[in-house]
């Protein structure tokens, strides 16, 4: 059998040094694939993956066709099934020329899976990597094929996975004035859920369309609790190549709304950023055109700003948070304040607020502390939908 072709540029195993300092005993709901693929046995089976849904070094569509599972098509998300495309990119249907399978792009004008995509499919399976933050979107790929489901009276199975964020809770929580596909539910940036407890959070909290329940089965990770410090094996998207981008991302993505670049186009994606106009105060890069970042933001131009590659970085036990000092400091220096900001960046804070707030010159402590009353009250809705230990 054809195996399924995984970029290899987007696999990213940490060297050894990098990796003791992480948990190499998670299993994951794919690992246990002996539990649940039995009750498969006489079901038609679609997927929702990318390439990080994998067993060992084997994709979990070759796992399931090695075992006989009726697999009818694929559904992929942002950054495509082998997830190479851009951020943002439209990626249309194709055929996977591995093992011949229709893949079924969910990202762009087609988002949901219609009655049509559905009606040769009894089980949907969700496995993607998240990296936990509001506006990573596979999140919201998840309530949308839960929605689907639902309408359509099909059953989602969830194959959970670690949040390599999944220490922490930070940040403004939404308002649902500016709710979008990199924003849908009263959240905050940082979540500290898996899949599957959001998943939990949608149905239980009445946020699908229509307070619809889907019918979810959860796979649950084992020797997983929510200060498991966990290294993906796999790059979740083009953008964020290894663990010190998936920790940095949460803070650095603030800068997809401004005219600062954030590293698209270079080798450190989501660990620098810089602008043209910043000062040069010794460390510069210049973004080009590279695979998953053909067109990115200062493009060609030369870009002065600050390296984050090698800045520490907080462990679980230490204790970490959503960093607004880059943004801060950015912003203080950037000459025509009046072009600092675009419109998308209400839409990945969540709010107008924040905005307004750096431009009054608030400092990150003050700024945090309007977040605190919200956070706490979203705490609460989440413990009830936890499946691991605090």
């Amino acid at each position: 059998m054809k195996r399924i072709l995984i970029a290899t540029f987007l696999t990213c195993m940490l060297g050894s040094q990098a990796m003791a300092q992480y948990a190499t005993n998670v299993i994951t709901g794919a690992d246990q694939i002996s539990d649940w693929a039995p009750s498969l046995k006489n079901s038609r089976v679609a997927l929702l993956v990318n390439q990080t849904a994998t067993i060992g070094n084997t994709h979990l569509v070759d796992s399931l066709l090695k075992l006989k599972i009726k697999v009818q098509k694929i559904f992929s998300p942002e950054h495509g099934f082998r997830g190479n495309a851009d951020a943002g990119e439209k990626v249309g249907n194709a055929t996977d020329p591995g093992t011949g399978l229709p893949i079924v792009s969910l990202y762009g004008a087609h988002r949901k899976a219609t009655k049509a995509d559905l009606q040769d499919v009894d089980v949907i399976i969700f496995d993607i990597q998240d990296v936990g933050a509001r506006f990573y979107t596979y999140i919201s790929s998840l309530q949308e094929i839960m929605e689907s489901a639902a309408e359509n009276k099909k059953q989602v199975l969830i194959l959970d996975r670690p949040n390599p964020n999944g220490d922490y809770v930070d940040g403004p929580i939404l308002d649902t004035a500016f709710k979008s596909f990199v924003g849908m539910q009263p959240i905050p940036i940082v979540h500290g859920m898996t899949i599957g407890e959001y998943a939990r959070m949608l149905n239980g909290e009445g946020w699908l369309q229509k307070r619809m329940k889907a019918n979810i089965r959860i796979i649950s990770c084992k020797n997983y609790t929510h200060h498991t410090f966990y290294a993906l094996p796999i790059a979740p998207s083009p953008n964020i190549p290894n663990m010190k981008a998936v920790n940095l991302y949460t803070s650095l993505c603030f800068f997809e709304g401004t005219n600062i670049s954030l590293g698209r186009g270079t080798d450190k994606p989501f660990q620098i950023y810089g602008a043209p106009s910043l000062p040069n105060t010794g460390f510069s890069f210049t973004p080009r055109s590279t695979p998953g970042a053909k067109n990115p933001p200062l493009k060609d131009s030369l870009c002065y700003g600050e390296d984050l590659s090698h800045a520490p970085e907080a462990t679980p036990s230490l204790g970490r948070k959503i960093q607004l000092k880059w943004l801060l400091s950015a912003y203080k220096n950037y000459p025509d304040k009046s072009k600092f900001f675009i419109p998308f960046f209400n839409k990945l804070a969540g709010n107008a607020i924040l905005m307004q707030q750096i431009k009054d010159g608030m400092s990150e402590e003050a700024i945090r502390k309007t977040w605190e009353p919200g956070l706490e009250k979203f705490k609460r809705i989440r413990a009830k939908y936890l499946l691991y230990a605090e």
